[in-house]
């Protein structure tokens, strides 16, 4: 779910397409305190934003079009802070935004978060709502709506021992995959393959968070997917493919050009399976209610039995974390499976670990994943190398406020570029090798925490990071207990493409190996 990243900078990365350690230099605050002091440029001799390097419209263009960073701008990230350093704008028309590109400067942004921290223009997404009479989610609110209807959203799901509660669900689902993957390698001409590995493990991820807020199965691990769920499926990729034109295409385009229909019809198609779920679970607490019953259930009968959230507030927010609680696990798990096919010896400690904490026969379940310190850095490591959005933003909205030096007045927004920073040397050493150990509490040094940051930070932090979590430390500790993870020879070297997420440029299909003694049980 920290794809919840994505659905604020996704916007803000279309439009981009169109158009040395740093402390705090005016008192600032930690996140959840009062409100950071306003900043004076007389006051201290802070530079001025007009002082930056800036990109221009053009520039952009020209990098994506002719040096080939149209589907790679994480690695432009890269790129522009060689050039400019770790802060520089871009402006285009009446839109600017300050790039923020070293840990220092995350961390001092950040420690100077507000009450209820604003990711900037989300247009995309809440124009269809608009036009509907919609009610907004955990990712298009802002201010003190959003921040009370978080509060009621993190119950039950964002502290460690919540997410405990839907392990057994969960691991249904991970046994399911797990059969799924015995039967598409006994199809496969090998033996053992199985094919476009990202197809499968968002099919798992869509059932296993849908599993959680629907509390049902909605038939993606099934040899014939539902009908309806995979019209669903296919709104979801039609609602993001047509994104990115709605961006950059100007709004009278809209009465000549199909792209908007086809986009407003993605979102027609995500929100009629979620509203068709969320009312049969309605008639069913009703129902009981009008039997006398007790009324029982998990995270959606919660949210429907809970008064501080009007129905609206439910069909919202429910999409949301539906849309933003596959692309996480999925892409993290396939990811980490590549990155474990081509680093045997990390494959190997994995499965020693794994091998150690069922001994006799003992089910791995989500206390014994707890403690797999090995399995939980090999995700954290995994999303250093591919964080699933590589980029976020933030607009301060209350003060002026000072960062790295510079003044800049309230309203500013700025852009952080993940992906850079978590690839740089003086935070990670070796950041390109694929090293888990490195967040061990083991004795050695860490890294610092600003430097890789999946989930976001502070109250704006995801709301499903512990189920995220959850679903892939079950998921790949299953998976390596059984297997040994093979890359088939013949794709060749899997770099990321950025489409909003970090996905895989090629299909992958994997060898999954079965190790000796084990079965699908």
């Amino acid at each position: 779910m920290a794809v919840h990243l994505a659905l604020g900078s996704a916007q803000r990365g279309a439009r981009w397409l169109l158009r040395p350690t740093i402390r705090a230099l005016a008192a600032g605050r930690t996140a959840g305190t009062a409100p950071a002091v306003a900043v004076s440029a007389n006051q201290v001799k802070l530079k001025s934003e007009e002082d930056l390097a800036e990109i221009t419209a053009l520039q952009m263009l020209y990098r994506m079009t002719f040096k080939g960073y149209l589907k790679k701008m994480h690695e432009l990230q890269v790129y522009e802070k060689q050039l400019y350093g770790p802060i520089y704008k871009v402006r285009m028309g009446d839109f600017k935004a300050v790039v923020l590109n070293s840990v220092e400067l995350l961390e001092e942004l950040l420690r100077k978060d507000e009450k209820f921290p604003c990711r900037g223009d989300m247009t995309l997404w809440t124009e269809y709502r608009d036009m509907k009479g919609l009610g907004y989610g955990p990712f298009t609110e802002e201010g003190e709506k959003w921040y009370k209807l978080r509060a009621v959203l993190n119950k039950r799901m964002l502290h460690p021992k919540d997410s405990v509660q839907y392990g057994d669900v969960i691991n249904e689902v991970v046994t399911d995959f797990i059969k799924r993957i015995y039967h598409l390698r006994q199809i496969s001409p090998s033996g053992d393959m199985v094919t476009d590995v990202s197809n499968e493990l968002y099919r798992f991820s869509l059932e296993g968070i849908s599993s959680i807020l629907f509390e049902t199965r909605i038939g993606c691990l099934e040899k014939e997917i539902p009908e309806a769920t995979q019209d669903f499926i296919n709104s979801i990729g039609q609602m993001f493919s047509y994104s990115m034109l709605v961006v950059m295409l100007p709004k009278w385009t809209r009465n000549v050009l199909p792209h908007w229909d086809w986009y407003l019809a993605g979102w027609e198609g995500i929100f009629k399976f979620a509203r068709n779920l969320i009312d049969r679970k309605m008639d069913a607490i009703q129902h009981r209610l009008a039997q006398g019953q007790e009324v029982e259930g998990e995270y959606l009968t919660y949210l429907i039995s809970n008064r501080k959230m009007s129905s609206k507030d439910v069909y919202g927010s429910i999409t949301e974390l539906l849309l933003a609680g596959v692309d996480t696990t999925s892409n993290t798990l396939m990811w980490a499976l590549y990155l474990l096919s081509q680093n045997p010896e990390v494959q190997d400690r994995l499965h020693r670990e794994v091998s150690s904490f069922i001994l006799g026969g003992r089910p791995i379940t989500a206390q014994v994943v707890s403690d797999m310190q090995f399995l939980k850095a090999v995700i954290k490591e995994t999303l250093r190398l591919y964080p699933v959005v590589p980029a976020n933003a933030r607009l301060m909205t209350e003060a002026d406020i000072s960062i790295g030096g510079y003044f800049f007045p309230k309203k500013t927004s700025f852009t952080i570029c993940h992906y850079s920073i978590s690839q740089d040397e003086k935070t990670f050493p070796e950041p390109h090798k694929f090293r888990p150990e490195r967040w061990l509490r083991d004795g050695r040094q860490r890294p610092n925490p600003f430097g890789s940051l999946p989930f976001g930070f502070g109250v704006r932090g995801c709301v499903g990071r512990r189920i995220a979590e959850l679903e892939m430390h079950l998921a790949l500790s299953r998976i390596i207990s059984l297997f040994e993870i093979r890359l088939d020879p013949h794709i060749g070297e899997v770099k990321a493409h950025n489409r909003t997420v970090l996905v895989a440029d090629r299909q992958v299909n994997l060898h999954f190996v079965e190790r000796n003694g084990t079965s699908s049980n």
